[in-house]
């Protein structure tokens, strides 16, 4: 009877990392560190310039919950914990503050961030180059006049003695003159058309810049399939920017907090306070003019904290509605 006596197998386990490998790892880091040293540099310049800038100056956000007065240092403040947030939020003018901001800012998401993405569609299809660049310049030229000016103008023109006003009663539009920023009633049209006004051109900028990126090719496919101008941006040119669309709709739902200050305090006065009054007027109002820094410093860190939860959903839901997301 033949015994057969099985030998059993050699396994050879390899190590996961083999010997000398990391120091083969570093030696070739080390390397394109070296071959790169002036870009390096350039970017350790602007490494460094962040930390001191953006990320030392976040101790400061200590005094959020410290009663923190001008004459004693930060570490000298005594703790109060959470009463400059609960001050806030019991504010009688609390309500009116926070109406007055997501009012603006959800009517701004509603219908100024659509338009530049139509106009960056109606300007693609011009086929006269000339035309087409006129047309951007003019769009552009609004965005590179400051507030402060651009605000003053707008003061002028609104005015009972304005030009808007020879204009609406030369059409029979009005009956009387009237101060449109003395009227609350007006001031949130206002924002919201010289906002789109004047960012509309350069907010169209990287919607073009992403239609430019788009393949001939598909074009011509849909072309040979029959599909008109209107059906080529419809089914090529949309669905191809749409990524980029998602990515700034992200972007723009976590800044939904953030009222244009520049422009709130230049046309806000007296008159239509009860609804130009947004969250960082009256916190520049009684945070900064009346130098209670805890009560500014928390209202900020109150705000940062609802934009970060607001661009994590939002972010989870583009991800969810068509796979793009910033991570």
């Amino acid at each position: 009877m033949d015994v057969k006596i099985q030998q059993p197998e050699q396994q050879l386990i390899e190590p996961l990392v083999k010997p000398g490998a990391k120091s083969k790892r570093f030696k070739k880091a080390a390397k394109r560190v070296n071959n790169q040293k002036y870009l390096q540099i350039m970017a350790l310049l602007g490494v460094v310039w962040m930390f001191i800038f953006n990320y030392i100056p976040m101790y400061g956000l200590i005094i959020a919950f410290k009663e923190f007065s001008i004459i004693q240092s930060i570490s000298e403040a005594p703790w109060v914990g959470l009463m400059q947030f609960k001050e806030f939020l019991q504010d009688e003018n609390f309500l009116i503050v926070l109406k007055n901001t997501l009012g603006m800012s959800l009517i701004k998401l509603i219908i100024a961030f659509p338009l530049p993405i139509i106009f960056a569609l109606l300007l693609n299809e011009l086929t006269s180059l000339k035309l087409k660049k006129a047309v951007q310049t003019i769009s552009y030229l609004p965005h590179f006049i400051s507030w402060v000016v651009l605000g003053g103008i707008l003061t002028t023109w609104l005015a009972d003695i304005g030009v808007i006003n020879d204009v609406l009663l030369g059409l029979g539009m009005i009956d009387e003159r009237t101060n449109f920023l003395a009227s609350p009633d007006n001031f949130w049209a206002i924002v919201i058309l010289s906002d789109i006004w004047k960012e509309l051109g350069w907010s169209a900028i990287i919607y073009l810049a992403a239609i430019a990126g788009v393949s001939t090719e598909l074009y011509e496919a849909a072309t040979i399939d029959g599909a008109n101008r209107f059906q080529k941006m419809w089914h090529v040119t949309l669905p191809a920017i749409m990524p980029t669309i998602a990515i700034l709709f992200i972007l723009a739902v976590s800044g939904v907090l953030n009222s244009n200050f520049d422009q709130i305090l230049i046309l806000k006065n007296s008159l239509n306070e009860s609804a130009s009054n947004v969250i960082d007027t009256y916190v520049y109002q009684l945070g900064i003019q009346n130098a209670r820094y805890s009560y500014a410093t928390a209202v900020g860190l109150m705000k940062a904290i609802i934009a970060f939860i607001l661009l994590l959903s939002a972010n989870k839901i583009m991800k969810k509605i068509n796979g793009t997301s910033l991570f």
